[in-house]
């Protein structure tokens, strides 16, 4: 059974595409959030711990940072935008959560490649974790 979850909103972002000079990682390492996700009945019934781990490949274009976060892609953001994601509502699969955070991430033209990784926290008694890891790019 397949839900229509609401569109991810874009992070802020020029739309213009510029030669590219090189690339830097953004990394957002174990963001554990509360998350209504799951597909049996008692993981309906209360939010369960996720934790989620992004690694961006981002495209740098050879103008100076100037040590201004308009000049960069902005983790602050991006954990924004992962935050509206988990609070829209109920999820069934880690693997459509992660995609659409691999969407979010690379609705900005700057994302060359999102590696995604989504764990379930308190679901298997003998494991500290199950889950999913992604990469997707342009």
């Amino acid at each position: 059974m397949k839900f229509n979850r609401a569109p991810v909103t874009p992070l802020p972002v020029s739309p213009v595409r510029e030669e590219t000079t090189g690339h830097y990682l953004i990394r957002i390492t174990d963001l554990v959030l509360p998350a209504s996700i799951g597909v049996y009945d008692r993981e309906k019934q209360a939010p369960q711990r996720v934790r989620i781990n992004v690694e961006l490949q981002v495209a740098e274009h050879g103008r100076p940072r100037d040590d201004d976060i308009a000049n960069v892609l902005s983790y602050e953001d991006i954990v924004s935008g992962i935050r509206m994601i988990v609070g829209r509502g109920h999820i069934n699969l880690v693997e459509t959560l992660a995609e659409e955070i691999a969407d979010l991430c690379l609705a900005d033209l700057r994302v060359a490649q999102a590696r995604i990784g989504v764990d379930k926290l308190d679901v298997e008694p003998d494991a500290a974790a199950v889950g999913i890891e992604i990469e997707r790019s342009r």
